[in-house]
């Protein structure tokens, strides 16, 4: 599913936010990047989603190696993917359901079936009966489970986080993690970057640990 070998992201002036790792990540595992701030968290998941291009080494997803891919390749690619962050980037002008819907707008998708799955995600992340709010309304941990709903709409094979809970309390950031384990339980690949260490002990993950951009442990 997602093979690293090598793998290697070096920034203008030459820091090496991830350096020379290698890992392999099954169909079907839910996987924690762990590792203190700066250690090369973020980077790896944009790597892995395509948002950032490696510069040495190999990285397959999908049977393709994204080191390799054509520029015009990459949005069919991340249709296969569904993406959470810590900014949500949520559209304030737009009702919950219109926030949902927007993937499947991009993609063509006829209007009444995109209404069909896009209130199953809400129902699945338990906001269809806010469905009709703005975004503004909703709580902070309410507006990451929409964002949520946003990514896997979209029914992607890998759903990629990036600290989803860095900006909630323990109860909110509980029911996150609950959704994402729902998602693993029916085969989706679930990749979540995260500095807090108490979850792995509940959720017992494969673990990716880096510092300073290498990896301890895979």
């Amino acid at each position: 599913m997602i093979l690293a070998s090598g793998l290697t992201k070096r920034y203008p002036g030459g820091h090496e936010a991830v350096r020379e790792i290698s890992f392999e990540i099954s169909a079907g595992e839910m996987v924690f990047i762990t590792g203190h701030s700066g250690a090369g968290k973020s980077t790896l998941v944009k790597l892995i989603a395509a948002i950032e291009r490696p510069t040495a080494g190999s990285l397959v997803v999908n049977g393709q190696n994204l080191a390799a891919l054509r520029k015009s390749a990459l949005p069919y690619l991340r249709r296969h993917f569904g993406l959470v962050f810590q900014d949500q980037k949520l559209l304030f002008d737009r009702s919950v359901l219109d926030n949902v819907l927007l993937p499947l707008q991009i993609v063509g998708l006829p209007r009444r079936e995109a209404v069909r799955r896009a209130q199953a995600a809400l129902d699945k992340v338990g906001l269809l009966a806010r469905e009709k709010a703005r975004p503004i309304a909703l709580s902070g941990g309410e507006q990451q489970r929409l964002a949520i709903a946003r990514a896997v709409v979209n029914r992607p094979t890998v759903l990629l986080a990036d600290e989803p809970t860095g900006n909630l309390d323990a109860a909110a950031a509980l029911e996150v993690l609950e959704i994402f384990e729902s998602f693993h339980r029916v085969g989706v690949t679930v990749v979540v970057a995260t500095h807090d260490s108490q979850w792995i002990e509940r959720y017992r993950p494969h673990v990716l640990r880096l510092d300073h951009g290498r990896l301890l442990a895979a």
